[in-house]
């Protein structure tokens, strides 16, 4: 299911494991969702190569499906108690809102960080902190630009509730954009996500949003990138 981070402590590979992880690290891999993506396109560019404009064009769009899909290595900090940005993108809102009624954290204002995803980042979406899956539920919506205030509360939205280990609950939502038409969440109720683990993409431009519980130090400033994963968003009470 999910590209699973690299362990604090894991030692450094050598010889031709090494020159491996280079090049992975030098080539982001692509997600699984992303073949059918690529695939088609060069199937196109393999039957029209004699058609120079085809096979450029086809060529020129599998390596814009495979940037989409890329699925770059994390290793997310091992700090006690912070969260991580599930998302690459820019920070948005730093604000307190009400989390989606369908999660039943109640009807009281939560402090919220919400990452907005261009069509140039990455999109997977990352988990913000190690914890047991408690709820996921996937509602239907409009598809308004996701960079609207609005879009939490109208847009199509794939919910999530994670428990830590010290009993804190944290909800990530994946919201669809203007160009998203496609959420997926491969995390399952009962699952246990480590922190960075990915779990989910969104295709063509969306939102992220993450709910703290009340006394959580927000770390981030709106307007900053993230790197899904690895930026520090928040400190838990």
């Amino acid at each position: 299911m999910a590209r699973k981070p690299t362990p604090p402590g894991t030692p450094p590979t050598t010889g031709p494991g090494h020159i491996a992880d280079l090049v992975r690290g030098a080539v982001p891999p692509l997600h699984p969702a992303g073949l059918p993506f690529v695939l088609a396109p060069l199937g196109v560019a393999v039957l029209g190569r004699k058609r120079t404009w085809v096979r450029r064009g086809a060529l020129a769009t599998a390596a814009a499906c495979a940037t989409f899909f890329r699925h770059p290595h994390r290793v997310p900090p091992n700090r006690v108690g912070v969260v991580v940005a599930p998302a690459d993108g820019e920070v948005a809102l730093v604000d307190s809102a009400v989390p989606p009624s369908e999660l039943e954290m109640g009807t009281e204002p939560l402090p919220r960080v919400s990452i907005f995803l261009s069509v140039l980042d990455v999109h997977v979406q990352r988990s913000p902190v190690g914890g047991v899956v408690q709820k996921v539920v996937h509602r239907a919506g409009q598809f308004l630009s996701a960079d609207l205030a609005d879009a939490s509360e109208v847009n199509e939205r794939n919910s999530m509730l994670l428990h830590t280990p010290a009993g804190h609950d944290i909800a990530v939502v994946q919201i669809a954009g203007l160009l998203a038409r496609r959420i997926i969440c491969d995390a399952k109720v009962g699952d246990t996500l480590p922190i960075g683990d990915t779990y989910g993409l969104i295709r063509f431009g969306s939102r992220v949003d993450t709910y703290f519980p009340a006394g959580t130090k927000l770390l981030a400033e709106r307007g900053q990138r993230t790197i899904g994963g690895e930026t520090v968003i928040a400190q838990l009470p």
